[in-house]
């Protein structure tokens, strides 16, 4: 079992607020709410970050953070209002009453918590990590009654989709969604299907491959899942989209990829798919703004999401840590831009990132192009480097900043009085074609010998037969030898 599904028996830094003179190095929003109070340099991306989080669930939006000026949909779930004993609670009181429910309800409970989020609730998690190593964590728990799900919506359906029927999967705070998911909704894939269709038929070529797969990234929506598992497509993680689109490629002539066009960009021009080969489809045009015969040359469909923390990444950020480091290592995630994940070093998964601080030698200096809750993690667990942010403004994923220890000691203390608060729960008319896409991406692996789709400067190194593979599937253990591919569900 990784490290980052390993149950987590320590905590990092220490419980007490800010204003308490004790502050924890991987706290977030303790650095939030030194900024704003001006007890500490630096910028946030806005002065409503340090308010009180339930601020935010009166109004419709994700909530601030980086995500604060998407168009979220009518149709998004609403947190209720939380009950005043929790609101008005400390850090302290709400930490010892998450614990005493925690001994309470021993092992009826499972508390899974993503790398982004902030430290208050990561404390309490029994598992860290990436959205889909979590969902996995939770099958080793088939007696828990409960699986509390520190992270956002589609996680938490994800999970659901691969629980027993007979556990309750909860997210602690309703509002917690995701920009990038919403920006697929499935009307308009739908919509987009059956253009599509009209143009290329239905029937496989002489090879049987058929017109379109569509692939889904995992920061989706359950809807766009079971669109693919019914439509012969499946589902990725940042960790396997190489060894995805490989899939599909044997199956299909072309791909369309959900929701996320720069992963999908990153990963088909790492395969050798040339930018012309994948148009852009904006939704709400006709033919998503392209012409026929774009669509019938096009190998790779890209839909116009994009994740709003990694959008704020650049070249200048790199430029800038490479002027006042000129030995930086730059690694980024590849849901940041192409321009960006080509002038890195390395791109790769957010377990991807973790292994390669955790392998990096002592006095390294690491940028990291991630949300900023796992890198300021990742420099207070790692003091002998120099780790930072390549985003010097403190701006932190929205919806993941939703979830505060007080929603969490309010969903506990209601499964204590048996009472389960914010369930989530995939219909079964949706769930069963959605587990079809995730259980082709299960079985889909890597061939002997295939290696690892290279992002970053070092691809052009590769190009000219020199260097190694650092991207999304590779492993980053070693910047220096190019290493097979290695799946999501191989590294758990």
């Amino acid at each position: 079992m990784s490290q980052t599904t390993a149950p987590r028996t320590t905590t990092t830094g220490v419980r007490t607020t800010a204003s308490a003179q004790q502050t924890n190095p991987a706290s977030v929003a303790q650095t939030i709410e030194l900024i704003a109070s001006k007890n500490a340099k630096g910028s946030n991306c806005g002065t409503t970050l340090a308010e009180p989080t339930w601020n935010f669930d009166r109004v419709p939006g994700y909530g601030p953070g980086a995500s604060i000026g998407d168009t979220i949909p009518l149709s998004a779930p609403r947190q209720g209002t939380l009950p005043a004993e929790y609101r008005e609670a400390s850090e302290e009181e709400l930490h010892e009453r998450i614990q005493q429910a925690k001994a309470t309800l021993g092992e009826k409970l499972v508390i899974l918590g993503h790398f982004y989020q902030r430290d208050e609730v990561v404390q309490h998690a029994d598992y860290v990590g990436d959205s889909f190593q979590l969902a996995k964590a939770a099958l080793n728990h088939p007696n828990a009654e409960a699986i509390v799900f520190c992270g956002v919506h589609f996680m938490a359906e994800t999970a659901d989709m691969l629980s027993q029927p007979d556990q309750s999967v909860v997210l602690p705070n309703l509002a917690a969604g995701c920009s990038m998911a919403d920006m697929a909704n499935i009307d308009q894939v739908e919509d987009a299907w059956e253009q599509l269709m009209e143009i290329y038929g239905e029937e496989p070529d002489a090879e049987g491959k058929a017109p379109l797969i569509p692939v889904t990234y995992m920061n989706s929506s359950a809807a766009i899942k079971a669109f693919c598992g019914r439509n012969g497509g499946i589902v990725c993680t940042s960790s396997n989209a190489t060894t995805v689109l490989k899939w599909a490629f044997e199956r299909g002539q072309r791909v369309i990829f959900f929701p996320d066009q720069h992963l999908g960009r990153n990963t088909a021009k790492a395969m050798g798919i040339s930018l012309d080969e994948m148009p852009l489809w904006r939704p709400q045009l006709p033919l998503g703004g392209n012409t026929e015969e774009t669509l019938e040359d096009a190998k790779v469909l890209l839909w116009n999401g994009f994740c709003s923390v990694h959008k704020r990444f650049t070249v200048k950020q790199i430029d800038q840590a490479r002027e006042q480091f000129p030995d930086v290592r730059v690694i980024v995630h590849p849901e940041c831009s192409m321009e960006v994940v080509d002038a890195a070093d390395e791109a790769g998964s957010t377990d991807y990132i973790r292994k390669a601080v955790e392998a990096a030698p002592a006095g390294s200096t690491i940028a990291i192009g991630t949300e900023i809750n796992l890198v300021q993690r990742l420099a207070a667990e790692y003091p002998q480097h120099n780790i930072f942010c390549l985003d010097d403004v403190v701006c932190p994923c929205s919806t993941m900043y939703r979830i505060h220890p007080g929603y969490l000691a309010w969903v506990l203390e209601g499964l204590v009085d048996g009472e389960v608060r914010n369930q989530i729960s995939v219909d079964a008319s949706v769930s069963e074609p959605a587990r079809v896409a995730l259980e082709r991406m299960l079985a889909a692996t890597p061939a002997p010998g295939v290696k690892a789709a290279t992002f970053g400067v070092q691809a052009a190194a590769d190009a000219s037969g020199s260097g190694s593979a650092a991207g999304a599937d590779a492993d980053p253990a070693s910047a220096s030898t190019a290493r097979e591919v290695v799946t999501e569900q191989a590294r758990s």
